[in-house]
């Protein structure tokens, strides 16, 4: 019983955090008469320049996809940290994939391509719901932030990560807020999964010689 309600008030820690964020964060879309499903989605200006530049964002999908990678190849999946790479891996992935298959099912228009954020089912290119960047972000962070958040509250900087990415493809035009927002809840959704699972999915996919650790091995 104890456990049920640790992992209740985990989840509810998980859930809580982000939309606050969020709230800050698209604080003026809310402000603004807008479109789309929860009536927020508007066009921002044109701004991807400086932090929020094309190349800063691809610097950080790719860094964090290497970062994850590379954590579960050299510590393996029997060392307690190497475990949560396991499990960052296992939500990446999984909800990387579940991202795609979304956008294909909803092939919603871009900002860039038309600032109409009701144009949905628009056919092949149109791949603007969810994010499929802040999908990962969220999904890579939040299972660091389940396993350590009690030892190191400061693990909750982590959720920094989508924020900025989520702001940076809004600026860019490739997002509408609810994009972003469903992004954001489909990694975090597929991050508490994977945060829980006892032997991470990849673990059990991969030949078993994969999540040994590097470190181990030599």
């Amino acid at each position: 019983m104890t456990r049920i309600f640790e992992s209740l008030r985990g989840l509810r820690a998980a859930v809580a955090a982000p939309p606050l964020l969020l709230i800050l964060v698209l604080a003026p879309a809310i402000a603004h008469a807008g479109g789309g499903p929860l009536g927020i989605d508007y066009e921002l200006g044109r701004g991807d320049t400086g932090i929020f530049n094309r190349n800063a964002q691809l610097g950080l999908e790719f860094g964090s996809v290497a970062f994850v990678a590379a954590g579960a190849l050299f510590l393996g999946n029997d060392d307690q940290l190497g475990h949560t790479f396991w499990q960052s891996a296992d939500s990446a992935v999984f909800a990387g994939l579940s991202a795609q298959v979304l956008k294909y099912a909803f092939s919603r228009a871009r900002p860039i391509q038309g600032n109409n954020p009701n144009a949905w089912f628009q056919g092949h290119g149109d791949q603007s719901f969810p994010s499929g960047e802040v999908t990962l972000q969220a999904g890579w962070v939040t299972p660091f932030i389940l396993d350590y958040y009690h030892e190191h509250p400061w693990i909750w900087a982590l959720e920094l990560l989508p924020v900025y990415d989520g702001y940076a493809r809004m600026k860019s035009q490739a997002h509408w807020q609810s994009d972003v927002i469903a992004g954001w809840l489909l990694g975090s959704g597929f991050g508490y999964w994977a945060a829980h699972r006892r032997i991470p999915l990849l673990v059990q996919i991969l030949p078993g010689g994969v999540s040994v650790g590097f470190y181990k091995r030599f």
